[in-house]
């Protein structure tokens, strides 16, 4: 069986990876699962950069292979912002209220035109001294003049898909694992999980079978041994 430790605090983003990356043979891991855990500073200039940062840092103090996600939201009209800052835009990181009301205090007066906008995500799988693979995937849309939909966490509610006439907080759970930046970036990285799970279950066979022929090849021995103590 192949351990892997989604590197994330926000329970949302760990079923909606652990969902999207549902490969046999894999156990999934919380952070929550390693109270005293150390996360990594998200100090990286790319999403890529801190997803590796992230998911390494991980590795090391668990020992297990560790899956870490960087993900923002760029507005052209503000020239990428808030960006790789996505989570902590309006100051406390993870408050996606006060986020939210800030993007969309910045882009007030901005017509429709120009309040195109797109979701970015990187994911990295590491171990504790190596990358394994790093994927990227966008999702493109509009900043909606109004919140709307109270699915999906993030900037979900204000992230206007044009081709569905909805946001992102008011399509489905699954409709968004088919078509959002995570589930594009999760793809590409399910041959990389599911080779290595694979590996992983050969190598568990072997070892079992290794262990049972010493077993086999020791037990005439040893019982003859204990014969000749025993006469």
């Amino acid at each position: 069986m192949l351990h892997v430790v989604i590197a994330t605090g926000n329970r949302h983003k760990f079923e909606e990876l652990k969902g999207l990356l549902n490969v046999p043979g894999v156990t999934w891991h919380s952070l929550a699962d390693f109270p005293a855990l150390k996360p990594a500073r998200e100090t990286g200039r790319t999403y890529a950069a801190n997803a590796i940062k992230k998911a390494r840092s991980i590795a090391q103090q668990t020992g297990f292979l560790a899956l870490a996600d960087d993900s923002g939201i760029e507005v052209d009209a503000l020239e990428g912002k808030p960006g790789i800052r996505s989570a902590r835009f309006a100051g406390a990181h993870g408050d996606d209220a006060a986020n939210n009301a800030k993007l969309m205090r910045l882009l007030s007066g901005v017509a429709y035109a120009g309040r195109r906008a797109r979701y970015r995500c990187a994911l990295a799988l590491c171990r504790a001294r190596a990358v394994l693979a790093v994927s990227e995937g966008k999702w493109e849309g509009r900043i909606a003049f109004a919140p709307a939909g109270n699915s999906g966490f993030g900037y979900d509610p204000i992230f206007y898909l044009p081709g569905r006439r909805k946001t992102a907080g008011q399509i489905t759970p699954a409709l968004k694992q088919r078509i959002s930046h995570r589930a594009a970036a999760a793809r590409r990285l399910r041959a990389t999980l599911r080779r290595l799970a694979q590996l992983s279950a050969k190598t568990t066979v072997t070892g079992v079978r290794q262990r049972a022929s010493r077993s086999l090849l020791a037990g005439p021995r040893s019982a003859a041994r204990g014969r000749g103590q025993g006469s």
